[in-house]
C-alpha cells in the first residue's frame, strides 16, 4: 500500500471529522473498493465532491487537480501550491498532447503499489447539474496500470452550502460506490476505451439519476467567454 501524507491525515481528521458530523453523508458500496489499486471516477457537481469523497474513504486518495494549482501564484497561490502538494494530488496539464501523459507517469505507480486515484470522468464540473460525456483517460488510465474502475454516484454537494452548518436542516449528502468495472484487456483500442467509458457513465447515471448529456461538459472558461459575448 501507499503512503498516505501527513497533510492528508491532518485534514482528514480535523475537516474530515466536521463534515461528517455536521453534514452526516449517507454512504453505501464501501466494499466494492478493491483492497489493492483502483481509480474512483465519481460525476462532478462541485468542488465539495472531493472534499466529500475524500471524508468516506478510509484510505488516501490521490486527486487528479488541474497543473495551474500547483503553479500558483501571490499569497493565496502559495498556499494552494502546499496544499495540493501535501495532499498527494497529481498535476494534470489540461493543453492535451504528451503534457497530459504526464499525469498517466504519476498516476500508473500510485495505482501499482495499490492505492487510488481519483478521477472525473466528465472532465470538469457540471455547469447545470446534469451528467455529461465521459472522456476516456480513466479507461486508459485503468488498462496501463492493471487495475479496475469503482463507479462513484454522488448526490447532494450542488445544494450544500457552507452556511448549512448554522442552519438546523441541511441538505443530504449521499455517496454510492458500484461495483468495480474490470478494464484490463478489454481496451486495447480507442473504440474500446470509448465503449468503456460510456459503460461507466451510464453506471453513474443509474447511482444519480441525473439527466444525460451525449456531449462533453463545457469548461469554466468557455462559459466565462460565452457570458460575455452575450
Amino acid at each position: 500500500m501507499t503512503r498516505t501524507p501527513a497533510l492528508y491525515v491532518l485534514t482528514n481528521a480535523t475537516v474530515g471529522s466536521t463534515l461528517r458530523r455536521v453534514w452526516r453523508p449517507q454512504v453505501a458500496g464501501l466494499d466494492h473498493i478493491p483492497d489493492g489499486g483502483a481509480i474512483l471516477c465519481p460525476n462532478h457537481q462541485t468542488v465539495g465532491d472531493q472534499l466529500f469523497l475524500g471524508v468516506t474513504v478510509p484510505r488516501h486518495i490521490a486527486f487528479w487537480a488541474k497543473a495551474e494549482y500547483f503553479r500558483a501564484t501571490g499569497p493565496r497561490g502559495w498556499l494552494t501550491r502546499h496544499a495540493v502538494t501535501g495532499m498527494g494530488a497529481i498535476p494534470v496539464e489540461r493543453a492535451g498532447g504528451r503534457a497530459v501523459l504526464t499525469a498517466f507517469d504519476a498516476a500508473v505507480p500510485i495505482l501499482r503499489a495499490g492505492g487510488l486515484v481519483a478521477v472525473f470522468p466528465e472532465g470538469t464540473r457540471s455547469p447545470d447539474g446534469r451528467l455529461y460525456r465521459g472522456r476516456t483517460g480513466a479507461v486508459r488510465l485503468a488498462a496501463q496500470a492493471g487495475v479496475p474502475i469503482v463507479p462513484v454516484g454522488i448526490l447532494g454537494t450542488r445544494e450544500a452550502r457552507p452556511a448549512d452548518i448554522l442552519r438546523p436542516k441541511r441538505r443530504p449528502i449521499s455517496i454510492t460506490f458500484g461495483p468495480a468495472l474490470e478494464v484490463a484487456g478489454r481496451a486495447g483500442t480507442a473504440r474500446e476505451a470509448r465503449a468503456l467509458t460510456d459503460e461507466l457513465m451510464v453506471r453513474i447515471q443509474a447511482m444519480t439519476g441525473q439527466e444525460y448529456v451525449p456531449a462533453y461538459a463545457p469548461s469554466s472558461a468557455s462559459l466565462r467567454r460565452r457570458s460575455i459575448a452575450t
